[in-house]
């Protein structure tokens, strides 16, 4: 058994204004699945498939107090062509932020809701990721995640230092899943957080149990009306275990 990251799921106040701007920033389609919920994809996409990580944003009241411990790194192919990308953004909505990156080659910004995302520095290991080269997480023990995450997915553990971890998904396609050492202490529920979905025809219920034993924790919604599973890596960072497929 194994899940695959499927996707990432992003608290909003306004989802379909803020899915606008991301479907604009990404070149991606835009549907929807219900009332409050938005989901992007690129274009032709036959879901799941790792060469995309999707972004379902879901209506949420509460207000983001604190930085994200999860964000979306933006691939670039030249210095020219980041230059660009992030006038475009700032035209659409985008403003910089300071989360005390310091003197660095890439640009931190933040979306209309003030969730913050990267539009790095060309780097040729980012050639063919897509438009997303990399969702990054942050953490206090990057070697503890990358030894729960690569048991926990199919995906393959790249580099592995005390600062950060990469992995990559099983077909080495798509973007990378980076865990970044961080001073930061998790205070709130993430506003972004990961969705992991098991292959056809793998009991939800059993792969619920092995994750657990890897050292997720379950979390307690106080519902029995959702298909899927939600808990919590063992820095506690909330995931939700999807239905097989």
């Amino acid at each position: 058994m194994a899940t695959r990251l499927v996707q990432i799921n992003m608290k909003a106040r306004d989802d379909a204004a803020l899915g606008g701007f991301w479907a604009a920033v990404l070149g991606w389609g835009i549907s929807s699945e219900g009332p409050g919920v938005t989901n992007l994809e690129p274009e032709g996409f036959v879901y799941p498939d790792p060469v995309a990580v999707c972004i379902d944003l879901v209506a949420s009241p509460e207000p983001k107090t604190v930085k994200n411990r999860v964000h979306v790194d933006l691939a670039t192919t030249s210095a020219a062509h980041q230059a660009e990308v992030v006038a475009r953004l700032k035209e659409l909505g985008a403003t910089p932020a300071d989360v005390g990156q310091g003197d660095v080659p890439w640009t931190v910004l933040a979306d209309p809701e003030g969730n913050e995302f990267c539009v790095l520095d060309p780097r040729p290991l980012l050639r063919d990721t897509g438009p997303i080269a990399a969702v990054v997480v942050d953490c206090a023990d990057p070697r503890a995640m990358a030894r729960f995450w690569g048991e926990a997915m199919d995906w393959t553990v790249h580099d592995v230092t005390d600062h950060d971890a990469v992995l990559r998904s099983a077909k080495s396609i798509g973007p990378y899943l980076r865990f970044c050492r961080t001073p930061d202490v998790k205070t709130v529920w993430n506003r972004v957080h990961l969705d992991v979905r098991p292959y056809p025809g793998d009991d939800p219920a059993a792969e619920a149990a092995r994750l657990r034993a890897l050292g997720a924790a379950a979390v307690d919604l106080g519902r029995s009306d959702i298909p899927w599973t939600v808990l919590a890596d063992p820095e506690g960072n909330e995931f939700c275990l999807l239905a097989p497929g």
